[in-house]
């Protein structure tokens, strides 16, 4: 009998083992990650801080610079490319890094960071990295993929000072112009000296910025571009280049540092001066960015990212520089977006000068203004007056513009986007989806946060609407590159590429969504149900026209009441979400346990505040009614059942969970029974047996208040919603659930100190009130959360 007892005994383990491991994990498991982005993505093994995108779009082969190696990737099939992509392995020699790090580097920046890939005119690439804190450029031959080897067998390389930047998170930016290479960088070990230049070409042609706090005062560079005048202008304009960046002003007299963004502007065919300015810019120009929301009174001081884009291809006037600012003096992440035009960034640069008088350190408007005027471009009408080149220009006219590089008036223009509580670092801008007639304006913004995620933001005129927030990568890698090549966006972060649609009607996912694509040329296919593009035979209808034939339940302004039942001292977050830079405002009942997080409610639930809330937006602008986005119904109930309310989509496995349980308190009786009849009969003494449930086989796991307290931790939603219902979190002052349910780990182990007899008696009495209780039965302390997963507008 007790040979028979003992294998019963070990048989009853092992099972009861068997259903922890089954059941436990499928029901306390993490919530599984949504999908990240519908495209392409690969992640490079072994290969860490990609910065630098340089595409051929002849052959579709996407160049990336990283930390010690270049890496070619086929755009027409990046996943496969991306797990063992075209590599040139370009490192730091071992004596070389150490002696970096005896200047006081450290060894991760000391390596060779490749932040410049440019085409020359051969079909070569130009390559350049930080190497140690010593810049160093090479040439790469596309053909076979490898850098150009010098006679010792070693890889060729020149000087990359004033090209390339010495540390690898200093700020830089470059371009390419007929060949010739602009950059503007630091150009010192120690990061104090500044220089936009021609860094290649003709070595007498070389310029740069002049050493001067008006020129350049702690500049931190974002972006530059190559702009091309007419063949057949008539004034006979030179090309310029345009540098974007923030600076130090030295025009307000404060006691703090204010930095103010800039775009400075020299001509292509600058050669300097020939006594005055020898091998330094002519037409160094620069004026103060402004982008004001004047309503509010908020001013964006910080630039961080511009896009340049020729909305009509050939014409150059219609180019226009879209900018992300970000402000000084916030504590909270806000990024706005500005866009300028170059027809108001020339008014500016024609206008008049700025001036610092050295009596009193107070600006006013230099006079008079020496004739040619200077810091302007050789013109055909400078040419017939003998000044063919700026070699030419007279002396009062070089010491003037040394002297007043800065213009009196600034480009001003208002935001068209506004996000508190994001941080945009990279902006493209994509053509619409259909192209109409009056609507030359549209634009669809493709925005990369901080956090991996991909914004859509259709512009038509003034007029911004958010379309769709996309996760692509995890929160700790942000965008930091977003190219657009054939209808496809690349997106980059440090590690990883993706490859998503960049535009198009089948984006968007509802006929909510897509309705607010109505002026994009999309509208929304009932049969098919899809959101596709406008057919010439298409009845003509407004967005708002176009919301109203939706679903009721996706309808705009005419959300489905949602109930909440909470319990009092939880704190919940109520998701409205806000599909325009328009401020959204909240109907409630009358309690101070609120607090607004941009366009969501944070609720501390209480008797007094249950009842109805709604969240109303000005989607239409303020000649439309405000908009109801978001209503819900707070109820209060028993804390007894919020457990069994926060389940979703796990019920069955709980139930197979709670079935095994019982069917195992069953068993256990039977073979407690049969050990005390074993034991009674052979006259053994009843000692404790610890190899009944050892403590290593308990199931340890969370109660539902740990859940709700520790692993949906209180953050700001920023987009879309948690299922459909508002979040609910514990209160942060330690109030938790109280559930009168059992706590499974803890009843296992009060049961593991307690001797057979003890625990026979227990199970008696829990299984005569288990087996009248059964049908009522209640889901135990541990159950699983909801699976969150948020939702795109």
């Amino acid at each position: 009998m007790t040979a028979a007892a003992d294998w019963i005994a070990r048989a009853c383990l092992v099972w009861w083992c068997c259903c922890c491991c089954f059941f436990l994990p499928s029901c306390f498991a993490a919530p599984s990650s949504v999908s990240s982005a519908a495209g392409l993505d690969a992640q490079v093994h072994n290969v860490s801080n990609i910065s630098t995108f340089l595409m051929d779009t002849a052959s579709g082969i996407l160049y990336l610079g990283a930390c010690d190696a270049i890496l070619a990737v086929d755009t027409n099939n990046i996943k496969k490319t991306m797990k063992n992509p075209k590599k040139i392995i370009w490192d730091v020699p071992e004596e070389k890094r150490s002696a970096c790090v005896a200047k006081g580097k450290t060894k991760e920046d000391c390596r060779n960071y490749i932040r410049l890939l440019e085409f020359l005119s051969d079909g070569r690439i130009y390559v350049c990295g930080t190497y140690a804190f010593d810049p160093q450029c090479a040439t790469v031959n596309v053909l076979d993929f490898s850098l150009e080897k010098a006679e010792d067998g070693g890889v060729k390389m020149e000087t990359g000072k004033g090209k390339c930047p010495f540390e690898p998170s200093q700020h830089y930016t470059a371009v390419m112009a007929d060949g010739v290479l602009y950059t503007a960088a630091t150009s010192n070990f120690l990061g104090t000296l500044f220089d936009i230049s021609r860094a290649t070409g003709n070595e007498a042609e070389r310029i740069r910025t002049h050493q001067s706090i008006n020129w350049l005062s702690d500049p931190e560079f974002v972006s530059s571009a190559f702009i091309q005048e007419s063949p057949d202008n008539p004034k006979g304009e030179d090309d310029k280049i345009y540098f974007f960046f923030t600076e130090v002003a030295k025009e307000y007299d404060l006691y703090t540092k204010v930095k103010v963004p800039r775009v400075a502007r020299v001509c292509k065919g600058d050669v300097g001066g020939m006594k005055t300015l020898q091998k330094r810019w002519t037409t160094f120009l620069k004026a103060q960015l402004v982008c004001e929301d004047r309503v509010g009174g908020q001013r964006y001081s910080i630039l961080t990212d511009v896009y340049t884009v020729e909305h009509r291809p050939g014409d150059p006037s219609s180019t226009h520089f879209y900018g992300i600012f970000t402000s000084q003096w916030e504590k909270e992440p806000l990024s706005a977006v500005c866009v300028y035009s170059l027809e108001d960034i020339k008014k500016v640069m024609d206008g008049p000068f700025k001036e610092l008088k050295k009596n009193c350190e107070n600006w006013i408007n230099p006079e008079p203004v020496p004739s040619p005027r200077p810091g302007q471009c050789i013109t055909s009408a400078l040419k017939a007056e003998g000044f063919e080149s700026s070699l030419k220009l007279p002396d009062k006219v070089l010491t003037f513009v040394r002297d007043h590089p800065l213009m009196e008036n600034s480009v001003v223009a208002a935001p068209l986007l506004v996000r508190r509580g994001i941080t945009y670092t990279k902006i493209a801008i994509a053509p619409p989806p259909v192209s109409q007639d009056g609507l030359s304006s549209a634009a669809v913004l493709l925005l990369g946060t901080d956090r991996g995620e991909l914004h859509r933001v259709s512009v038509v005129g003034q007029n911004t609407t958010l379309l769709l927030e996309t996760p692509v990568f995890s929160a700790q890698e942000p965008v930091n590159n977003i190219l657009l090549h054939r209808d496809q966006a690349l997106v980059g972060s440090p590690r990883t590429l993706v490859n998503i649609p960049a535009e198009g009607c089948a984006l968007y996912p509802s006929c909510e969504v897509c309705a607010r694509a109505r002026r994009l040329g999309c509208v929304w296919r009932p049969k098919e149900g899809a959101c596709a593009p406008e057919l010439a035979e298409t009845i003509q209808t407004e967005s708002d026209d176009a919301l109203r034939r939706c679903d009721s339940r996706e309808g705009r302004c005419a959300p489905a009441e949602k109930e909440l039942r909470v319990s009092e001292g939880l704190r919940i977050l109520l998701p409205c979400v806000q599909i325009s830079t328009r401020p959204c405002s909240w109907d409630y009942p009358e309690d101070r346990h609120t607090r607004q997080h941009h366009s969501d409610l944070e609720v501390t639930v209480s008797r007094d505040n249950v009842g109805r809330y709604a969240c109303y937006c000005e989607d239409g602008g303020r000649e439309q009614a405000p908009c109801r986005r978001a209503a819900y119904v707070l109820t209060l109930q028993d804390p007894s059942t919020s457990s069994v309310a926060a389940l979703s989509g796990g019920r069955h496995i709980v139930a197979a969970y709670l079935l095994s349980l019982f069917v195992g308190v069953i068993l256990g009786f039977l073979l407690c029974v049969l050990l005390r009849k074993g034991r009674s009969g052979a006259g053994r003494s009843s000692e404790k047996r610890r190899d009944f449930l050892p403590s290593s086989d308990t199931p340890q796991t969370p109660s539902s208040a740990s859940l709700l307290s520790e692993g949906v931790p209180l953050t700001e939603k920023r987009n879309g919603t948690l299922n459909g219902h508002g979040a609910i979190y514990a209160n942060c002052s330690g109030a938790r659930m109280q559930e009168p349910v059992v706590n499974l780990a803890v009843e296992l182990d009060a049961k593991e100190k307690t001797s057979p007899e003890e625990m026979a008696e227990q199970l008696e009495e829990e299984i005569a009130s288990g087996l009248e209780e059964f049908p009522e039965v209640k889901v135990p302390r541990g159950a699983p959360l909801a699976q969150c997963e948020e939702s795109s507008i």
